[in-house]
């Protein structure tokens, strides 16, 4: 739960593979939560890290399965080393 990542197929460009954090709030168990193969906490804060190329795909199934996006922070790349 904690670190979750979302990775799709990210393109090879530049926002392709960008990396952001949600910290989200409120998520409960539905039937959208019960396909996955953990359970989900009412209380607490969940992160979950998701490529630039699927962000508004992912902000829509957070709150489809009722949480509340309370941070979003880009993740540091290697290749700014």
């Amino acid at each position: 739960m904690l670190g979750q990542t979302a990775v799709g197929s990210a393109a090879n460009t530049p926002s392709g593979s960008r990396m952001f954090r949600y910290e989200v709030v409120g998520l409960r168990q539905n039937d959208q939560t019960d396909l996955q193969n953990y359970a989900i906490r009412k209380s607490g804060s969940v992160f979950i890290t998701v490529p630039y190329n699927r962000m508004n795909e992912e902000m829509q199934r957070i709150t489809r399965m009722g949480g509340k996006i309370v941070n979003i922070e880009p993740m540091a790349s290697e290749e700014s080393n």
